[in-house]
Formats: C-alpha cells, sequence, structure tokens
C-alpha cells in the first residue's frame, strides 16, 4: 500500500498492493475529507492492511463504490466492521445502513462540499462515477473503472454493454476539463479530453470487429466471439485474453442489434 500524490486538494489517495493484468498497478482508493467524517470510494480488495490504512486517515462517514468488481468491493465488509461507517453503490447488495445509490443525486459532504452521482453503466451494469463539487462548481470525478488511468478498460458483456458505455463516455465527455480519478493507472487530467479518445478508440475497434465479422462470413465461417477476437486482437496478451473476448462479444451484440453483421 502506498499513498499518491493527488492532483486535488482534500482527496488523498491510497494505493493498494494488488497489482495485475486488470488492476494495473493496484486499486486507487480515494478518501475525501468532509466536516462530518472522510468520504472512502473504493475499499479494494479484502486486504486488512489497506483497510486499515483507509481507516486510519481520519472518521469515516460513508464508504461509496463505483461497481461490483472485487477489486473495488472484496474490502468493504472489513471497512464497515472498521468504521462503523453506512456504504452505498448503485446495487443494493453493497448498500448497509443506507439506500442504494440513484442517478443525479447530490450527496452534501459539508458546506461548499458535494457529490453527484453520474450513472455510467457499460463496463459493468451497476457502474457509477462520482462528481466532485466544490461551491456548486465540477472540479473532479471519481470515475472507477470506467475511465482509466491509461489504456481502456474492458466491457463486461453481457452485464455491461457497449451502448451503455458509448452513452456514458458521452456523460464523461459532457462534464468539461475538470480532473479525471480512476480507481486504477493513475491521473490522465481532463475528463473531457480522455473521453474523447476512449470515443474514438472504441469507435475504432467496432469498426474492426464488424470488419473481421463480414471477412469470417466472406469465408464461410461463423464470427464467433474466439474467432473474431483471433483477428482483432491478434496481439493480445494471454493474461486478458478473456477480456478481449468480453469486450468483443458486447461489440458483435451492439452491430447485430444495429442490423451491421
Amino acid at each position: 500500500m502506498s499513498e499518491l500524490d493527488s492532483p486535488v486538494a482534500g482527496v488523498r489517495v491510497l494505493r493498494q498492493d494488488n497489482p495485475g493484468p486488470m488492476t494495473l498497478e493496484g486499486t486507487q482508493s480515494y478518501v475525501i475529507a468532509a466536516p462530518g467524517g472522510a468520504v472512502v470510494i473504493d475499499p479494494g480488495d479484502d486486504d486488512a492492511a489497506h483497510q486499515e490504512a483507509l481507516s486510519a486517515l481520519g472518521s469515516v462517514a460513508l464508504i461509496l463504490v463505483t461497481h461490483r468488481h472485487h477489486d473495488h468491493v472484496g474490502g468493504l465488509p472489513r471497512l464497515r466492521e472498521l468504521t462503523g461507517a453506512p456504504s452505498r453503490g448503485a446495487a443494493a447488495e453493497f448498500s448497509v445502513g443506507a439506500a442504494p445509490l440513484t442517478d443525479g443525486e447530490l450527496i452534501e459532504l459539508g458546506p461548499g462540499l458535494a457529490l453527484r452521482v453520474l450513472a455510467t453503466p457499460g463496463h459493468t451494469g451497476d457502474s457509477i462515477s462520482l462528481v466532485l463539487l466544490r461551491d456548486g462548481k465540477d472540479v473532479a470525478v471519481f470515475t472507477g473503472d470506467t475511465i482509466l488511468g491509461y489504456g481502456t478498460t474492458i466491457i463486461d458483456h453481457p452485464d455491461g454493454t457497449l451502448q451503455d458505455f458509448l452513452a456514458s463516455l458521452e456523460a464523461l465527455r459532457a462534464l468539461g476539463p475538470v480532473e479525471t480519478l480512476p480507481a486504477h493507472g493513475g491521473f490522465p487530467g481532463p475528463v473531457d479530453a480522455i473521453a474523447q479518445k476512449y470515443l474514438e478508440h472504441r469507435l475504432m475497434r467496432l469498426e474492426q470487429v464488424r470488419a473481421a465479422a463480414a471477412g469470417l462470413l466472406e469465408r464461410g465461417l461463423e464470427p464467433t466471439v474466439p474467432a473474431v477476437t483471433d483477428v482483432v486482437y491478434a496481439e493480445v496478451d494471454p493474461s486478458v485474453r478473456r477480456a478481449a473476448e468480453h469486450t468483443v462479444s458486447a461489440q458483435l451484440a451492439l452491430l447485430a442489434r444495429r442490423g451491421d453483421i
């Protein structure tokens, strides 16, 4: 576990020691200082040292999670036990002692300080982002895995869909040049520019998948997820092959919905 230099005042970042192909250097858990007690976002995998470090940064009043994946919610029960704080996510199963989060909801943290819930499904069906406001102005957005510090995220199809993901990227781009605070990979900069790059990349990949599927059909072969992945992600590391297949599945589903294959 290590503390990173935060690009946003009043927000501390602890990176968990759980590196891997999907977590990059590790899960970035955030702690927002607030008059009524700190707010923790994404407590990470179940790891006593990490959750104890989060609880030691101040009295925790609320725990929020951006989505259901274990590297975000695995440590949730332990942190609740350590702090006695309620937890909230878009899904009811992660909301203990408080109601689930709702799109557009404003969570008041203190005078001039609030979080606004922004539904950003696509990576998973329950993915949300949290916009930090100071004196009514958007200053940063916690994006979970919807936008990462570098690289691109997977579409965990069928729970997540590419159609939803593209709409979520549009919603994040509309926030303008606020700071991006993702759950992995550092801090990439203004969210509008990053979201635009993600949109361009996804549309490029979608065209590659369409062309690969068409090529397979021309050869009398079925454009299955593994077959299309072999073409579009030929150079992908075996450690993330399954993730690539999830994303291809989402791409094929959208193309089929549009009647493009």
